[in-house]
């Protein structure tokens, strides 16, 4: 599994970008990326990205489409590992709290029941 622990702020902000669109050709990323660079610099970081294997390309024509080499699931699970361990003292709890936070004015009462039940699978499996 490819690790993108090492990547750098801008390597990351392009990755982000082709996980999100699930592919993605230079100019794609070029729209979305802040404070862009040029074409010729997201090209450049795109192969630079698949030369470490984080990314993969097909030609379609005289464009390159760009995708990721680690599936979505896996990437997403590695990055919220990193993320409970680095600011939540690894607790599953206070991640959670953390996020009721945030987003306490938006839960729906649907939000609020699949949490319930997420819950009391977690109980159920802990027994």
């Amino acid at each position: 599994m490819k690790s993108h622990q090492n990547l750098t702020r801008r390597e990351r902000q392009i990755m982000d970008i082709v996980y999100r669109r699930g592919q993605a050709t230079v100019s794609e990323v070029l729209e979305e990326l802040p404070e862009a660079p040029t074409y010729s610099a997201v090209r450049a970081m795109l192969r630079k990205l698949e030369e470490k294997g984080h990314v993969k390309h097909d030609a379609h024509g005289a464009r390159y489409v760009y995708e990721a080499t680690l599936p979505r699931e896996e990437a997403r699970d590695g990055a919220l590992e990193r993320l409970v361990r680095t600011f939540f003292d690894d607790s599953p709890s206070k991640t959670v709290a953390a996020l009721l936070d945030m987003k306490a004015d938006e839960l729906t009462d649907t939000d609020l029941d699949e949490l319930a039940r997420l819950i009391a699978d977690a109980r159920g499996k802990g027994q």
